[in-house]
């Protein structure tokens, strides 16, 4: 049987209408207080043995998924992925995502498996591209007790990764509570910060509750990122923050966003981030919104000259550190006219070699996570599909619970417009829909209508 074969039958499986009634049971608390798909996903993993019809379905679905997309020579393999407690998490959030969604292109995941949240706009720098238009705290940012109960709601839902950002996130004094907070559901977390505040000291303390990954941005070489940035002297202080937190052994990126004020810097930048030995260069995809101008946009053409210098990087590195990333979505749409297989994206290049099976994936999970993996939150509660794409969708204090959280992931016609690539005017048409779709945000900055094609693309101005 084909690959589109197999995709056909494993989709009529997962629709099945009793499947569905079974599917459901799973997502209900065992007598441990963990969901019952979560306990038995470990039997499942080692190897005991539950007389539960639920339990058998689970097993087809996790032993028939891991067949029609990898190959069964991959199964084992894929049982000590499950071991791994944030695996383990998004794997229930996919199962969740086939229930609600079924195997659709793109795929749509059971909850947000990231969301970043903008846990205070008080800043100490004056960036000249700051999305958030950060400085000073709003009136009505969530004080503690409400920011806990947000993560209350996330946790339950399902949600595997928090990036608290801002904003200057350092700045917020109970940022360790949240982290704290977040960790007791055990959640990834990561810190989007300028750099300037990461002393051996907060590194340190950073670690020890448990942080997992931290982006530092960087816009350029000295006098170009302390120009972009609004002060003089702190490049030297963003590197040592960067050189801190390697030190340290928490997963360390660079972020840089390309515009036309430090355009050609962007090579000395990927210089600087091996160099330093940090584990991602993260290059953003500018999107001209809060304090953005239009007037420093980079072009389709430099854009694109941009990406395939970090796919070259990406392919002369190997696995060496730094893994070379981009938050534009075309970067996976590079990666297949270089005829090279890869799944690159925002959170990882995965080499799908020659593999037919694998290639399959990038129809599934490439392209922009707006709505599909990825939410944001404003400080004040309100929700957005993305940090760079300022439509209120809501404001998470209207949810008493996790449920509340689900129904509107589920439901919100805005996310549901955005997870049909078909419906795209423009982009919608493409051969690279699925493994791209074109950036939504910047759509919806330049047009006021986040179905409009993407000024940014190369093929979109050809």
């Amino acid at each position: 049987m084909n690959t589109e074969n197999m995709v056909i039958a494993f989709s009529k499986m997962i629709l099945n209408p009793l499947t569905k009634y079974r599917l459901r049971r799973l997502f209900k608390k065992d007598k441990n207080g963990k969901l019952i798909i979560e306990n038995y996903i470990d039997a499942y993993i080692n190897d005991y043995n539950i007389d539960s019809l639920e339990y058998n379905l689970l097993k087809n679905i996790l032993e028939k998924g891991v067949g029609t997309f990898a190959g069964n020579e991959l199964n084992e393999k894929a049982k000590e992925q499950f071991k791994d407690t944030y695996f383990k998490k998004g794997l229930i959030s996919v199962i969740r995502g086939l229930l609600y969604f079924g195997v659709r292109r793109p795929f749509v995941s059971g909850a947000p498996f990231l969301v970043v949240w903008d846990i205070t706009y008080k800043c100490n720098l004056r960036c000249k591209h700051c999305y958030a238009n950060a400085g000073k705290p709003l009136i009505d940012e969530l004080n503690t007790e409400e920011a806990k109960h947000v993560i209350d709601i996330l946790a339950r839902a399902g949600v595997v990764a928090l990036a608290f950002s801002g904003g200057e996130p350092l700045m917020r004094k109970d940022l360790f509570e949240l982290i704290d907070k977040a960790k007791e559901y055990e959640m990834q977390v990561s810190i989007a910060t300028n750099g300037t505040l990461l002393t051996k000291e907060k590194v340190k303390r950073l670690k020890e509750h448990g942080v997992d990954f931290i982006q530092i941005s960087l816009d350029g070489l000295k006098e170009s990122h302390e120009k972009f940035r609004g002060i003089e002297g702190i490049f030297d202080k963003t590197v040592e923050g960067i050189k801190n937190v390697v030190d340290s052994g928490i997963i360390c990126a660079i972020a840089m966003t390309a515009t036309k004020l430090n355009f050609k810097d962007v090579m000395g930048v990927m210089g600087l981030a091996e160099e330093l030995g940090v584990d991602q260069f993260m290059l953003y995809n500018y999107i001209p919104v809060g304090a953005g101008s239009y007037d420093i946009d980079i072009s389709p053409e430099e854009r694109e000259h941009l990406l395939n210098i970090l796919w070259e990087h990406l392919q002369s590195r190997g696995s060496k550190k730094p893994a070379f990333l981009s938050t534009a979505p075309y970067y996976s749409r590079i990666a297949l006219q270089h005829n090279k297989c890869y799944l690159a994206s925002h959170f990882a290049n995965v080499d799908l070699d020659e593999n037919d099976k694998l290639k399959t994936l990038a129809n599934f999970i490439g392209g922009c996570g707006c709505g599909r993996f990825y939410l944001s939150l404003r400080a004040n509660g309100d929700i957005q599909p993305c940090v760079f794409f300022p439509l209120k969708l809501g404001n998470i204090k209207e949810f008493k619970d996790e449920n509340d959280f689900l129904k509107f992931w589920r439901e919100n016609k805005i996310l549901n417009d955005l997870r049909d690539r078909d419906k795209l005017k423009f982009c919608g048409k493409c051969n690279y829909k699925y493994v791209c779709g074109g950036c939504r945000a910047r759509a919806y900055s330049y047009y006021k209508d986040y179905m409009e094609r993407d000024p940014g693309c190369i093929l979109v101005k050809k």
